[in-house]
């Protein structure tokens, strides 16, 4: 008589992949709306059955052994087609609906996602939108959003990247205070001898290097200064402080400089470039829901630089 073939449980399998994904029972918990203890016991369950630990626990942190990790790899892509083609289904609805998770920074939700997305999601109530502000570079994969923000020449190749804003040029800036008090650089080369605001990317931790270039010329520049942030929220607000030059797109700066709050310096040594991008998986089916959050952010971009 052939051997019976064990049967697992779906529920356990999606209670590991959901742990070892978030590093946290407690964040997986929330995601899937169940207790902390229903999920610990739906792991140590699937464990036992296999016979093999798959997580390791301590106080502060919960990871995959190499055995957790290969279930994972294996899996939890699975996991995400059955969603992608659940969410697909509402094309059968009289309504698209469905959340809508996109990763990005601060700026972008408030000058461009929300004004564009708050006539759709008032035209489609059940359509939900959940944005995450982060400004590492999240893969968007692995953490299961449905797209991300950057700038084009930072997505990644095997993406779809759909313009959602014109070019733009970066900036350098600083008040009228600060410039009265220090000469104003005339090459990026003097801005070692500045204060300088940066920020500290939550991806590989280092300081940003501030890049420039004049008629084919690139410079990067390591500077320094009284004050770092992770963010760019900040910022514009500390250089009209009068604590040193900042470098951001220009967008940021916009309404400092319009009024005359801030300065700019080194305008010849930031050429324009493409404009952020919404980038998602090329394997991905759209569902109607993340089909209608692309068609109303979309712009037609002067570069012609949406790819594939």
């Amino acid at each position: 008589m052939p051997k019976p073939t064990p049967r697992y449980n779906l529920n356990d399998l999606l209670a590991f992949v959901t742990v070892a994904r978030e590093g946290s029972f407690t964040r997986a918990a929330a995601r899937l709306g169940v207790t902390q203890s229903a999920l610990s016991q739906a792991v140590s369950g699937l464990e036992a059955r296999l016979k093999i630990r798959l997580l390791t626990r301590t106080t502060r942190s919960v990871s995959p052994t190499a055995a957790g990790e290969r279930l994972v790899q294996t899996i939890g892509h699975r996991f995400d087609d059955i969603v992608d083609e659940l969410d697909a289904l509402t094309e059968l609805r009289d309504k698209p609906a469905g959340t809508v998770r996109i990763t990005c920074g601060d700026h972008i939700i408030r000058t461009t996602l929300l004004p564009k997305l708050a006539p759709l999601l008032l035209e489609y109530p059940d359509i939900k939108v959940e944005f995450d502000v982060n400004y590492g570079f999240r893969d968007i994969v692995a953490d299961r959003f449905d797209a991300g923000v950057r700038f084009s020449e930072t997505v990644d190749k095997d993406m779809i990247a759909v313009p959602i804003g014109f070019d733009q040029r970066m900036a350098a800036v600083a008040s009228p205070a600060y410039f009265a008090k220090h000469p104003k650089p005339k090459t990026p080369r003097d801005l070692v001898n500045h204060r300088c605001i940066n920020i500290r990317f939550p991806t590989h931790g280092s300081l940003d290097i501030w890049e420039f270039e004049r008629r084919g010329r690139k410079l990067r520049i390591r500077v320094d200064g009284p004050v770092i942030f992770n963010t760019t929220t900040h910022i514009p607000d500390a250089a009209v402080g009068g604590l040193g030059i900042a470098y951001l797109p220009e967008a940021e700066f916009a309404p400092h400089l319009e009024e005359g709050r801030l300065v700019r310096v080194l305008e010849d040594w930031c050429p324009p470039f493409s404009g952020y991008h919404l980038y998602y998986p090329s394997r991905r089916q759209p569902s109607p829901a993340f089909s209608l959050v692309v068609d109303a952010l979309r712009v037609e971009n002067p570069s012609g630089s949406e790819h594939r």
